[in-house]
């Protein structure tokens, strides 16, 4: 396999750097429509990937450094000749985790939830990666006089001419099922957090078979087990807990609800220093302001008040006039009958 893809002048595009980034893209855009399917603020994903990056790249450098750590007492400078090569995806996965964890509580939403869409996106975006080690012959296999091998003919990490376990494609292929797996699961789930310990305890537990197929001893190794058999044992047991605790859990899903209490109010406050900053017009056509036009309001009303009055006190002198009339007229009648 050839890791430099093409060169277009002094930039060459190298297919371990290509496939990690349709890896990150991929899962990007899965999370985002996963977001939005599930109720969940897809604003959030851009900023959540970013911080697992940044973590991620720091957890998976650390633990590089440590499983070379002789090397670097020996040579303290492979520190800085190190940083754009050697990465321990454990380290990766696990220094993501954190990052995500810090992010969500940083922003008080739920982790679980949005940890479940973004293990599935990991899982895909691995299995994309895994085949970028491929190209770059990196993580290779032990050597084997199967016929189901791959033979390397200008690779810089992994031995030439031999025929070798191809398994970078074994973990790619993993890692696509598993993304199947868990696709299938968030959409089935009734708690958050299940998805987030099938990932853990699946995936740890078929990377731990394919270590025993590894041939790239430089990964270190604890006793009888390579660094990431060691780790994945612990992270197998965590993922198992998670995904029982979390199965039994009351809490319902999470589902993102906007806040709009703040927006209302400050509605109803704008509208209200409108209405004091907005002067009204009287019957003359001049600006009067809330408190001249409400004294206005009550003067007309006085003035209504008063002529209902005065035309009350009318028609009860107007009635005593006809009734006064009508008995001076009959007062004659009286006198002839008398």
């Amino acid at each position: 396999m050839h890791n430099e893809l093409f060169t277009i002048g002094q930039f060459t595009v190298y297919g371990y750097g290509l496939m990690t980034a349709i890896g990150i893209v991929a899962a990007y855009f899965l999370m985002e429509y996963l977001a939005k399917k599930r109720g969940l603020d897809k604003e959030r994903v851009f900023w959540i990937i970013i911080w697992c990056l940044v973590f991620g790249y720091i957890g998976s450098k650390i633990l590089y450094l440590i499983t070379i750590l002789p090397s670097i007492i020996a040579d303290p400078s492979l520190i800085f000749r190190s940083l754009r090569d050697g990465w321990v995806m454990y380290g990766g996965l696990l220094g993501g985790i954190l990052g995500g964890h810090l992010y969500c509580r940083y922003k008080k939403i739920n982790a679980w939830a949005y940890f479940d869409i973004g293990l599935a996106g990991v899982a895909l975006a691995q299995g994309f990666g895994r085949i970028g080690c491929f190209l770059a012959g990196c993580c290779y296999g032990a050597q084997t006089d199967s016929s189901f091998c791959i033979v390397f003919k200008n690779s810089e990490f992994a031995p030439n001419n031999v025929p070798l376990i191809p398994t970078q494609l074994i973990m790619s292929a993993g890692d696509f099922l598993l993304f199947a797996f868990l696709l299938l699961y968030l959409h089935r789930k009734k708690r958050d957090g299940v998805v987030t310990g099938a990932y853990l305890t699946l995936y740890s537990l078929g990377r731990f078979a394919v270590e025993f197929f590894r041939g790239d001893v430089l990964r270190g190794s604890v006793g009888p087990l390579s660094t990431s058999q060691f780790i994945a044992i612990f992270v197998a047991v965590f993922g198992i807990i998670v995904w029982i605790l979390r199965a039994r859990s009351k809490e319902p899903l999470y589902v993102y609800e906007p806040v709009k209490e703040d927006t209302d109010a400050a509605d109803v406050e704008e509208s209200s220093e409108e209405s004091i900053a907005e002067p009204s017009e009287n019957e003359g056509g001049v600006p009067v302001s809330a408190p001249e036009e409400d004294f206005a309001e009550d003067i007309t009303d006085a003035a209504a008040e008063s002529t209902a009055e005065e035309s009350e006190i009318h028609a009860e002198e107007n009635s005593e006039e006809v009734v006064k009339n009508a008995a001076e007229e009959e007062l004659p009648a009286e006198k002839q009958d008398l």
